[in-house]
C-alpha cells in the first residue's frame, strides 16, 4: 500500500524524478519474477506433458507404436520446451544486469521461426508462407551475424 501511495505522490509531485524512478524499476523487476514463476510453471506443464505423450506412444500396443504421433509434432513439442527456457534465459539475464540481451532475443526468435519451419505443413499453408517465414529467417540470421561481428570487435 505505501508502494502505490509513493507511486502516485512520485507522479504528481514536481520533485525530482528520481523516486519515480525507483519505484518503476521496483515494479518492472516484481514484473519480471512473476514472469520467470508463471514461465517455470509452463516449462514444467510442457515437460509433464511431452513425457506423458512419449511414454504413452512407447508403450502402445499398436504395431505401429511410437509412430503413432508424428515425430515432427514431437519434434515440435521438444522445440517449445527449449524456447521457453530461452525465454526463461532472457529473463534471466534481465534480473542480473538489468538491460536485455538482443543477442539472446535473437537466438530466441530465430529457435521459435525454425521450429515453425520444422513443424511446416505443406497441405494446409502455401508456398507464399513458407517464403514469408524464410525471409524471417535470412533477417534475423543478418542480424544475428551482425551483432556477434560487433562483439568480436569490441
Amino acid at each position: 500500500m505505501a508502494l502505490l501511495k509513493n507511486f502516485w505522490k512520485a507522479i504528481f509531485s514536481n520533485e525530482s524524478d528520481e523516486q519515480f524512478l525507483k519505484i518503476i524499476h521496483i515494479v518492472e523487476r516484481l514484473v519480471s519474477k512473476i514472469l520467470s514463476i508463471a514461465l517455470l510453471i509452463v516449462i514444467a506443464v510442457a515437460l509433464f506433458d511431452l513425457i506423458y505423450l512419449l511414454g504413452k506412444d512407447i508403450s502402445a500396443k499398436d504395431p505401429a507404436g511410437f509412430y503413432n504421433r508424428s515425430i515432427i509434432e514431437l519434434f515440435g513439442l521438444f522445440l517449445n520446451i527449449l524456447i521457453a527456457l530461452e525465454l526463461l534465459e532472457n529473463i534471466t539475464a534481465y534480473l542480473k544486469k538489468n538491460i536485455i540481451h538482443v543477442e539472446l532475443v535473437i537466438v530466441t526468435a530465430l529457435i521459435a521461426v525454425s521450429r515453425k519451419i520444422i513443424i511446416f505443413d505443406f497441405a494446409k499453408q502455401n508456398s507464399q508462407d513458407m517464403i514469408a517465414i524464410s525471409i524471417g529467417i535470412f533477417a534475423l540470421s543478418i542480424s544475428y551475424c551482425l551483432i556477434k561481428n560487433m562483439k568480436i570487435k569490441q
